[in-house]
């Protein structure tokens, strides 16, 4: 019997963070990455070149071409969520077992669908509203969003509903016409507008649950993920001081949109803590359904990866155990570098720090870019803080 063949549209990091896990459970991986030189390129055996929006080479990554000896592969998955929906019905229709699935998908696609559907499902989530693409219409809604939810003179979230991550897409306003420029883009044809309130959240959490098509899940800890600049730079697991109660209903809440958003594979849902009268509350933040930063602590620091879990489910086999195998696992990330190569900079940490457990993407040095990552685990969590930060500066060009 031929090993399974998952098909990947994208070649990034995560793709590439894929490889491990197929290659121990013999399961052939076919990327669509978007150069050679791609993360993911460097790494995979099976890539093909081309664009996600691409129908012809999405389609000759998925079933196969007789001409050049290219199998058809079992599943279709993702590592990010711009993939057009109209090629995924198309090809799920053709009988493409498409995992997460269109119907799914489109509400990581679209921040307006996925906020109508969490409000429809009573899940907790900010104060929000779809905003008019109108250049007169859309200001007006903006400036009655304003007066009902902030206080004079404070900010609301104008987001842009489709194409927005690590802080782009994204802008606080205090005015009616601080997104003046983005209604034209709308009424121009660009992604529709939709307002939420400024939370006042004392920390952001992250829970991540994997969902297989015959209905199993698995989750992980609740998780602290902490931001720079709206990019994730640091994930403590599991999330310190966090209340079993709320540990509890964050978990649940993760769960019930998987559940009902029909999510297979894994998905990351992040959360804000807020205060509450009675007590901490969470509120839904943001979905990714695919592996996610959030979850990058689990390669090192739980039975099983993320990246694991994720092929497990698309196939549909049992799911594996996501206990963690230390009481601490902090994930630093590296982003940017003085440094031409971050391979130079391996003596230096591996010498100082031979715990940490060092993820290198294969990136060309920018500013600010994701291009690794450092897990560290152990049982004091300051000392594990401290070692991981200290690793990622070393990688970054500083001294710490």
């Amino acid at each position: 019997m031929a090993a399974p063949v998952i098909a990947v549209v994208g070649g990034g990091q995560l793709a590439r963070m894929m490889a491990p896990a197929a290659g121990e459970l013999g399961v052939r991986l076919r990327v669509l990455v978007e150069s050679p030189t791609s993360s993911a390129a460097q790494v995979v055996v099976e890539s093909r070149t081309g664009a996600a929006a691409d129908e012809d080479a999405v389609r000759a990554l998925v079933v196969g071409d007789g001409a050049d000896g290219v199998d058809a592969a079992d599943v279709l998955t993702f590592e990010h969520e711009h993939v057009p929906n109209a090629l995924l019905e198309a090809l799920g229709a053709e009988g493409v077992s498409v995992q997460p699935g269109p119907a799914a998908l489109v509400h990581a696609q679209d921040k307006i669908v996925m906020r109508t559907r969490l409000t429809d499902l009573g899940l907790p989530c900010p104060r929000w509203a779809a905003l008019p693409s109108d250049v007169v219409a859309g200001p007006a809604a903006l400036g009655a969003f304003l007066a009902e939810v902030a206080e004079p003179g404070a900010e609301v979230v104008v987001k842009t509903s489709r194409g927005g991550y690590d802080g782009k897409g994204v802008r606080l306003v205090d005015a009616a016409d601080g997104a003046d420029d983005w209604f034209a883009a709308a009424a121009d044809g660009g992604p529709a507008l939709l307002v939420e309130e400024k939370v006042p959240f004392t920390r952001e959490l992250a829970v991540l649950v994997a969902r297989r098509p015959s209905g199993e899940v698995r989750t992980w800890p609740v998780v602290e993920s902490v931001q720079v600049g709206g990019v994730c730079a640091e994930v403590v697991a599991p999330a310190p001081d966090l209340d079993d109660t709320l540990a509890a209903e964050a978990t649940r809440v993760a769960v019930a949109v998987a559940e009902g958003l029909g999510v297979t594979g894994v998905l990351a849902v992040e959360m804000f803590e807020v205060p509450g009268v009675n007590g901490p509350r969470v509120l839904v933040n943001e979905l990714a359904m695919r592996p996610h930063n959030s979850g990058h602590w689990t390669i090192d620091g739980s039975v099983t990866s993320q990246f694991e879990q994720h092929l497990r489910a698309v196939l549909d086999l049992p799911l594996g155990e996501t206990a963690p195998v230390a009481r601490w696992t902090v994930m630093a990330n590296v982003l940017g570098s003085s440094l031409d190569a971050l391979t130079d900079a391996l003596p230096a940490v591996l010498a100082a720090y031979p715990e940490a457990r060092v993820n290198l993407y294969g990136k060309d040095v920018r500013p600010g870019r994701k291009l690794g990552h450092v897990n560290v685990s152990g049982d004091d969590l300051d000392e594990v803080r401290r070692r991981a930060a200290g690793a990622a500066a070393l990688l970054r060009g500083e001294n710490p």
